[in-house]
């Protein structure tokens, strides 16, 4: 599937790697919409790059509906459906203050796992009525997963166990859905200048770098979205994680 004759929704899409995405996406002649919480700032960004936009709580079914409703009247259809929208959440199993929060270990769930598999269930069934390619091909699927899934850090448990989800669930999404043409696949980030590594001391983010196989940086967020592009044109791709981390493995 060309780049170019792609019509994708980005969840998230209003910052970090969703925005990074979403950008990429639209230099390279594909049609966006962007999802996301944040109206004022992801309004801004589809307005600045010629996107559409539809403020949408993914963990909510209508607000997904109506999102995803939204996207196909701007672009007329949809075939790619990328899931960067996500949350990290920082706590011990049992910290000083006592046991995880329950509640925000349900929230991460909710908003990682939960979320992600609302945007592609309910994508699917949009992408699912599209006329198939040569192949059979209707769309593509691309979920966020983290290398948290496989070596998560002290205070990840909600984090990891949420990105650990979605490794799980991009094997039998592409089984589930090969029938209607539609592949699955997901990223697993390292270490990422997000607006969250941002917020960080210059001291702490050249630490984290150091510890990055080669090359010794925090990934640039243009480089996950030339992946997520790569996934969508390579039609071969499917059922499978793909990290892009410069071979960090955390201790």
């Amino acid at each position: 599937m060309r780049i170019n004759e792609t019509a994708a929704i980005v969840t998230g899409g209003a910052s970090g790697l969703g925005e990074a995405t979403a950008r990429h996406f639209r230099q390279m002649g594909a049609d966006v919409t962007i999802l996301d919480r944040d109206a004022s700032r992801g309004a801004a960004v589809a307005e600045e790059i010629g996107a559409g936009f539809a403020k949408t709580d993914v963990t909510d079914e209508t607000s997904v509906r109506d999102a995803i409703s939204a996207a196909r009247n701007h672009m007329g259809r949809i075939t790619a459906a990328v899931n960067c929208a996500g949350i990290a959440t920082g706590q011990k199993t049992l910290g000083k203050d006592g046991p995880h929060d329950l509640d925000a270990f349900r929230r991460t769930i909710d908003i990682n796992l939960v979320g992600t598999f609302n945007v592609a269930r309910l994508a699917a069934a949009e992408i699912a009525r599209n006329d198939p390619g040569p192949d059979g091909s209707r769309g593509v699927i691309v979920n966020t997963a983290s290398i948290a899934a496989f070596d998560g850090q002290k205070g990840q448990t909600a984090y990891a166990a949420s990105k650990g989800g979605i490794v799980g669930l991009s094997l039998p999404m592409a089984r589930d859905l090969a029938r209607e043409g539609i592949r699955v696949m997901a990223i697993a980030p390292g270490i990422f200048l997000t607006p969250m590594m941002q917020g960080l001391p210059q001291e702490v983010q050249d630490q984290l770098a150091q510890d990055v196989t080669f090359p010794k940086r925090l990934g640039d967020p243009a480089e996950y979205a030339a992946l997520a592009r790569f996934i969508v044109e390579c039609d071969y791709l499917n059922g499978d994680v793909i990290r892009l981390d410069g071979a960090l493995r955390m201790q």
